[in-house]
């Protein structure tokens, strides 16, 4: 899901949340109240949902909305929009692809240290496979970051650019320099080489200044 679908996703949340408002019905006593059980359930179930897509179950705005927006009634409507409106408030201001961003951050250093633990054990064949795998991944972000399309269409399908063509788009749209561009381009290189077996064709010492490299490279163009 793109930025642009997100925004308008949770646009159309916090419309489901006042449409839902505009429900209030109360007694004739006016003892009680309630909202349209039909729109509020469509209202609990989709936001749960997005928000899971968002943020995972452990974040506080899933918890909080699993918690506290349960009985079709105003007051647990108006919470639903409260909550929303706090997550659009995240989304317009930049905040989520920052939160994103130290997570995928995390994901990567792993990988690096399980490459680094490979070139310890000599493995240098699958470090290398590890550690262009995420250069790629990081590629690949870095698009999406900078609004660059990721995807080609091909007979009405979307088809996953190559690593080797997004190398050049972000270079061309000065995300980095061509000098980091010459050093992608060697580090997928010798990545396809371990990928295709060519294993002779590259040494353990290349194999750990990749690493070197691609470490430094993420350090300096962050998402």
């Amino acid at each position: 899901m793109t930025m642009k679908q997100f925004k308008e996703r949770i646009d159309s949340l916090i419309e489901l949340a006042k449409k839902t408002s505009a429900t209030e019905t109360t007694s004739s006593r006016g003892m009680s109240s309630w909202v349209n059980s039909e729109l509020f359930y469509e209202l609990r179930t989709s936001s749960l949902s997005f928000i899971k897509t968002l943020y995972g179950e452990d974040h506080p705005y899933y918890k909080d909305f699993d918690k506290l927006v349960v009985s079709a009634d105003p007051y647990d409507t108006k919470q639903a929009r409260g909550i929303l409106n706090s997550i659009k408030n995240e989304i317009e201001k930049g905040w989520l692809v920052t939160y994103k961003g130290l997570v995928t951050a995390e994901i990567f250093s792993d990988f690096l240290e399980m490459a680094e633990h490979l070139i310890a054990e000599k493995y240098k064949d699958p470090a290398a496979v590890v550690i262009g795998s995420t250069l790629e991944e990081h590629l690949r972000q870095l698009a999406i970051k900078n609004k660059i399309p990721t995807d080609d269409t091909r007979s009405g399908k979307p088809i996953p650019k190559k690593a080797d063509l997004l190398n050049s788009e972000l270079t061309t749209a000065t995300v980095y320099n061509k000098l980091d561009q010459k050093s992608v381009t060697s580090w997928l290189d010798l990545r396809n080489k371990a990928a295709h077996g060519k294993y002779g064709e590259y040494t353990i010492d290349q194999v750990d200044l990749m690493l070197q490299g691609v470490r430094d490279f993420i350090s300096r163009n962050k998402i």
